[in-house]
């Protein structure tokens, strides 16, 4: 067995993490680098695919805890929603500050696994209508594609009516 230094286990990228994860989940999954995109727009764009199929991850705090929901791209957090489906309080959408804090990454780059970052993640039932799944892989340069089905058997979110 081979020693991994400290220094190049933090030095891996979140994208390194990720494709990393994936592979010991055993999932097919393709990567596209492409031009930056700062909304879900632009990327549907540059990737060729439909807003739809765009899996939006938002870090958003549910009373005392950090959580990752994740909806199509093409809808909103409903808030009043996810309180009364995850009996919370409050929520809200965590700061860009926090994001960065707590992912080392800008908003926009997020990948829908808040198994990378210690979160729980929960998904919005409408992205089961697609039958694969496109996002930002840790940059706003990287995105990945994969089958719905392959996101549930790597991630297993809790899953619930979170958009509108």
């Amino acid at each position: 067995m081979q020693l991994v230094a400290k220094e190049h286990f933090m030095a891996l990228t979140v994208f390194d993490r990720l494709s990393g994860f994936l592979q010991g989940k055993g999932v097919d999954f393709s990567v596209l680098q492409h031009a930056p995109v700062f909304t879900s727009e632009e990327a549907a764009e540059v990737r060729g695919t439909s807003l739809a199929s765009g899996a939006k991850a938002l870090i958003c705090k549910a009373d005392e805890q950090f959580v990752l929901i994740v909806l199509p791209a093409d809808r909103r957090l409903a808030s009043k929603q996810v309180r009364k489906e995850a009996s919370v309080k409050s929520l809200r959408f965590a700061t860009r500050e926090e994001v960065e804090q707590l992912t080392g990454l800008a908003p926009g780059s997020i990948p829908p696994f808040g198994s990378l970052f210690n979160f729980p993640t929960w998904c919005d039932n409408r992205l089961s209508e697609q039958a694969r799944i496109n996002f930002n892989a840790g940059d706003h340069t990287v995105s990945i594609s994969m089958t719905y089905e392959d996101f549930l058997k790597a991630e297993t979110p809790r899953m619930g009516s979170f958009s509108e």
